[in-house]
């Protein structure tokens, strides 16, 4: 993946976009206030891309669903897959352009939802994108619709038991239309729901989707959350590291509670 200079003269979308970069690829760790952003974006993209390369070898067709800036279709393109990048922001298709190094990669803007994808992809990859819908039933269903029989859905959301979680439940809202008006804002800001892992089941459930593997990841600490960003910066990366795999082998209730985000595995069913 190319590393890139900005311009001024650039799209008010790819400065944004360029700003994540800095976390996210070049690891920018001036201000601690974004140092947990960091950690757990470099986790997410560990269990990600894990658990893609689990299920599908390279030369497997992956659609990266509201892609953004493009770093795991880049990330996955450059391992050897054939990755289609998505989003509804036509102009973006070009930053990511200006970053693409190898690797096989379509790009297609546009609502993923009309633009007739059917049982096409091996692996599709939804991060970060469930929480933003009203209603996110209907959405995985259509999702599960562009995969194709025994292929899989890699989905990364935060995780609604973590303990200081204050959104509704999604199973518990008599009418998730009410929604509507707020849903797709880009951001925390923008998050409806946080689902439970006994609402990924039901989803799964009624979407004839199987859950291979669910992950629960980023703890309070390495997620910098209750202020914790500034010891992020005193501390030697590899003790967060170790602490992120210390509470990743907790007991199941415990880790419900502590880590903020989880990634899922599912399998279409035949």
């Amino acid at each position: 993946m190319k590393k890139i200079t900005p311009e001024l003269t650039w799209h008010e979308s790819w400065q944004s976009s360029y700003q994540y970069d800095l976390l996210e690829i070049y690891k920018e760790t001036s201000f601690p206030r974004y140092l947990g952003y960091v950690y757990a974006y470099a986790y997410r993209r560990k269990h990600i891309l894990d658990l893609i390369k689990k299920v599908a070898k390279p030369g497997a067709k992956v659609l990266d669903v509201a892609a953004a800036q493009g770093n795991f279709s880049l990330s996955l393109a450059e391992i050897g897959y054939e990755v289609t990048w998505n989003d509804m922001r036509e102009e973006l298709a070009d930053y990511v352009k200006l970053k693409w190094e190898y690797g096989n990669i379509n790009y297609i803007a546009g609502d993923v939802f009309t633009l007739g994808f059917d049982s096409e992809f091996d692996v599709v990859l939804i991060a970060e994108i469930i929480e933003h819908v009203a209603h996110p039933d209907e959405f995985i269903k259509n999702i599960a619709k562009m995969v194709k029989p025994g292929g899989h859905i890699v989905m990364s959301t935060p995780n609604g038991e973590y303990f200081q979680n204050n959104l509704p439940k999604f199973s518990e809202c008599s009418d998730p239309s009410q929604f509507e008006v707020i849903q797709f804002q880009p951001n925390s800001d923008g998050h409806i729901f946080l689902l439970h892992l006994d609402e990924v089941e039901s989803l799964a459930q009624q979407t004839n989707l199987s859950i291979v593997e669910t992950r629960l990841f980023s703890n309070t600490l390495t997620n910098g959350y209750l202020k914790l960003g500034t010891l992020l910066d005193l501390l030697p990366s590899n003790w967060i590291d170790n602490l992120e795999n210390f509470t990743n082998k907790t007991p199941l209730f415990l880790q419900r509670k502590l880590h903020t985000s989880m990634v899922v595995l599912f399998s279409r069913c035949n």
